[in-house]
């Protein structure tokens, strides 16, 4: 063999897998797709949501954690300026604790005040569209006073209520009072009902019979058609009359305005009053006098009896 031709050596050399350098970056990976599918599902559910519902959403992540888990109050409702501050959440036993009396009371009233804003609006529009009455708006005046509700059915020059110096009831005033009977009696409040005169005097000039008695008559017969018309008997607490005492136009007490029908449909308070003082003058006997004060128009006066002349009482 030559030298030039020297052997020819092969070196096989195993190839050996790398070496396994760890897998956190697949679960941080992992994590990061997690939070972007999370991130634009809440962005689509923010976008798809009405108002109330994200203010809903809202209220929820303001929340504390013990305020949740206790269902106590959201945290808007809190007084203080400081968030999570103010007053402890209240525990389910301070919940369920009934309300102190003066809260019920207060509950009760203005449920009451509710009620009766919303029978001046349904009057107020019964009027307008029913082309019977509406003819006759301007002589009628519904107002809220602290007695409750008052609906006053005024009398005019050309359109008087009843016939001159009696208790008949003309034709219009008839319709009026049969119209709103039922309306009245859909409300579970009791009523009372007074009749005013003006200043001018009765004109038989009888001292048995004066506008005191008038008055009272014409409240009386204002009840006999409330009742005609469906208000139930059990619903009128008191009729009286109260003469030329009690004046809507104070500048001339003997404007055709101050003769008048007033119905209140009285609220709890004015009812409770005026049952407890009949309650406790029927325990207690005969009651003390007391000295009464003038009341504002349309509101309580002294209940009158009266007697037809010639009549035995």
């Amino acid at each position: 063999m030559s030298a030039d031709k020297r052997p020819i050596i092969i070196i096989k050399r195993k190839v050996m897998a790398a070496g396994h350098h760890g897998g956190a970056w697949k679960i941080a990976f992992a994590d990061f797709m997690t939070a972007m599918f999370a991130f634009f599902l809440v962005m689509w559910l923010l976008s798809s949501s009405s108002p109330k519902q994200l203010r809903g959403i809202a209220e929820h992540f303001q929340m504390p954690l013990s305020t949740a888990l206790k269902g106590g109050p959201a945290i808007n409702n809190s007084p203080s300026v400081i968030p999570g501050g103010g007053d402890p959440p209240l525990t389910k036993d301070e919940i369920k604790r009934p309300k102190s009396e003066e809260e019920l009371d207060a509950m009760a009233n203005a449920e009451d005040f509710a009620r009766l804003d919303n029978l001046k609006k349904q009057l107020d529009e019964m009027i307008e569209s029913s082309p019977l009455l509406k003819q006759f708006r301007p002589q009628l005046l519904i107002d809220i006073t602290p007695e409750g509700l008052r609906i006053q059915i005024v009398d005019s020059s050309n359109r008087p209520m009843f016939d001159r110096s009696s208790a008949v009831v003309v034709s219009y005033m008839h319709t009026i009072l049969r119209e709103i009977s039922p309306v009245i009696n859909a409300q579970p409040n009791k009523i009372t009902l007074s009749g005013h005169t003006d200043a001018t005097q009765y004109a038989q000039g009888d001292k048995s019979y004066s506008n005191w008695e008038l008055s009272a008559d014409r409240a009386n017969a204002s009840r006999r058609e409330l009742v005609a018309g469906g208000l139930q008997e059990v619903k009128i607490l008191r009729v009286m009359g109260v003469a030329s005492s009690m004046h809507l136009n104070q500048e001339d007490p003997f404007a055709p305005i101050n003769r008048r029908i007033s119905i209140v449909v009285l609220n709890q308070r004015a009812q409770s009053a005026i049952e407890k003082a009949n309650a406790a003058n029927a325990s207690g006997g005969l009651a003390r006098p007391v000295a009464s004060q003038p009341a504002p128009a349309g509101q309580t006066a002294v209940k009158l009896s009266t007697v037809a002349p010639g009549q035995p009482s």
